[in-house]
């Protein structure tokens, strides 16, 4: 039986997997997507007792917000679902500015409860900083929303930790959600550190390296998208990298689970992590990333993972 867990100090309490929806309607972030398809993937979440869903206004823009909003108004199931959404970006004559004033944040908001249909927001992010606005006054402004009811947590999105540090000096930041993988590790040297002394909930976005800690690939894969230019997908680091997955597909295959499942529930079993957020491009994924709340990690297993990518 799988039990819910907090997120943080929110009061909000969620199954450990969630749905992250960037393919839900992200039109501006994949190519030939389908909303009847995206529409599926967030109806088969539910109907599967995945209970938090994560949103931003970037993703379409605008239009995964309306894809989820369209679903869970169908579906009449509101009050069981815990729900984020992100904002601080718009769009300035065709060019895409960051804004964290506190001015723009409520009609950040707003616009976010009209789209998603929704009375309240449970968890409201920024989603990024700007370089203007002091954190604590853009924070500031959710906590009075908070306040009056539109959101019920407040979270940050891809902030330094001198940003969090400002942000948090009222103790109003509930999570904060940033790039962490295995392969991409600088978090732990402080973010997870103060966010775990700050009851502050961490959620990891990329947590599967672009596909990379799937398993999925191999030393002749070719990539023509964004993962041409990254890094990781490179030359010797490539071939490096599928190394230590194939040591990860050893323990996978020992536990008789997938490559993914056996990396999220690694973070799973981070203080500091309570819930992950994987994508889903069709409903069938949507399925298989539940497998992760299955897996049983022991200590010694949870050491050998991450002294292989230390």
């Amino acid at each position: 039986m799988i039990k819910k867990v907090e997120i943080g100090k929110t009061g909000l309490h969620v199954y450990p997997v969630g749905l992250g929806t960037n393919a839900v309607g992200g039109h501006n972030i994949f190519p030939n997507l389908n909303d009847e398809v995206g529409k599926e993937i967030v109806r088969t979440a539910i109907q599967n007792n995945i209970n938090f869903i994560d949103t931003a206004y970037m993703y379409g823009p605008e239009h995964s917000e309306r894809l989820i909003g369209e679903v869970i108004k169908e579906g009449g199931k509101r009050s069981e679902l815990v729900l984020a959404t992100k904002g601080a970006q718009k769009y300035v004559e065709g060019k895409m500015i960051v804004d964290n004033s506190p001015a723009f944040l409520r009609e950040s908001v707003e616009n976010s409860l009209k789209r998603l249909q929704t009375d309240y927001i449970d968890l409201f992010y920024i989603h990024f900083p700007d370089e203007a606005t002091p954190k604590y006054e853009a924070v500031g402004e959710l906590h009075r929303m908070k306040e009056e009811g539109k959101i019920r947590s407040i979270g940050v999105s891809n902030f330094s930790l001198e940003q969090l540090k400002e942000g948090n000096k009222d103790g109003y930041i509930d999570v904060l959600q940033s790039g962490y993988n295995l392969f991409q590790r600088d978090a732990e040297q402080n973010l997870l550190p103060y966010s775990i002394d700050n009851n502050i909930s961490f959620i990891p976005y990329f947590p599967l390296a672009s596909g990379l800690l799937t398993g999925k690939f191999n030393a002749n894969s070719t990539f023509e998208d964004g993962r041409s230019k990254n890094s990781l997908f490179q030359g010797e680091a490539f071939k490096q990298n599928l190394r230590k997955v194939d040591e990860l597909k050893t323990i996978a295959k020992s536990k008789d689970v997938a490559v993914s499942h056996l990396v999220l529930a690694w973070y799973l079993a981070n203080d500091a992590i309570d819930v992950v957020i994987p994508g889903a491009k069709k409903p069938e994924q949507v399925l298989e990333n539940l497998k992760t709340q299955e897996v049983n990690l022991s200590k010694e297993e949870i050491e050998k993972i991450d002294t292989i990518f230390k």
